[in-house]
């Protein structure tokens, strides 16, 4: 067990809140498809960037912005078997409301729709795909998160499962529990701490004497 305190707890939403890997996947071949190309070939590099991002390493012939539109008007469409991550409406449920974040590739329609789906709370404010200029594994959109909640980077945890993402956090300065549910532990090592599962992270109280001291997370491994 492993204790860290932090001012912050930013959230990575796909894979680590919401299980979307079958819609995803079911994306990129439809639109795949209609193209002519292997879907494999962008699934491989995709978790944890923006669909533009992935487009441009794979395919920069073709035009990344549009692309990424209709990939997203077919994601938008499917929510068939999207299901809330174990764990994590607890884990939400045990933070207070101003002390987290989601920090997502997706735009906020998609975020927002994926939350409210599996029945999971939306942050008061959040960071998209639509926020920033650079998405993972640039540090840009944790440090919009950051700025979000009020805090330094260096009292921040992020939350990962995609190695895209831990680098975003690592570059921004903070702290990084990884769940490796997505992708292997190896592929994860640059975070500080890789769990096996979300519902192996909890939350300490505050103490009873109400003293304002940061959120402290109980990391079972």
């Amino acid at each position: 067990m492993r204790v860290l305190e932090c001012k912050g707890v930013l959230f990575d939403l796909d894979g680590v809140l919401v299980d979307s890997a079958r819609v995803v996947v079911r994306t990129w071949h439809t639109w795949a498809r209609t193209k002519g190309l292997d879907a494999e070939r962008f699934i491989e590099i995709a978790h944890g960037r923006r669909p533009a991002e992935t487009l441009h390493i794979i395919a920069p012939e073709l035009d990344a912005e549009a692309e990424a539109a209709e990939l997203e008007r077919i994601e938008a469409n499917d929510t068939d078997g999207i299901l809330e991550v174990e764990g994590a409406l607890e884990l939400l449920g045990s933070l207070p409301d101003d002390g987290w974040t989601v920090v997502t590739s997706g735009s906020r329609a998609l975020a927002s729709g994926r939350m409210r789906h599996v029945g999971l709370p939306l942050p008061e404010r959040f960071v998209t795909a639509d926020d920033v200029e650079n998405g993972k594994p640039h540090p840009e959109a944790y440090l919009k998160g950051a700025e979000i909640l009020g805090a330094s980077p260096d009292t921040c945890i992020v939350i990962e499962d995609a190695p895209a993402g831990v680098q975003s956090a690592k570059a921004a300065g903070m702290r990084v529990v990884a769940v490796a549910t997505t992708n292997r532990e190896e592929d994860l090592h640059e975070a500080d701490v890789v769990v096996g599962a979300l519902s192996d992270v909890r939350v300490l109280p505050q103490d009873a004497a109400g003293v304002n001291r940061p959120t402290r997370l109980r990391l079972i491994a």
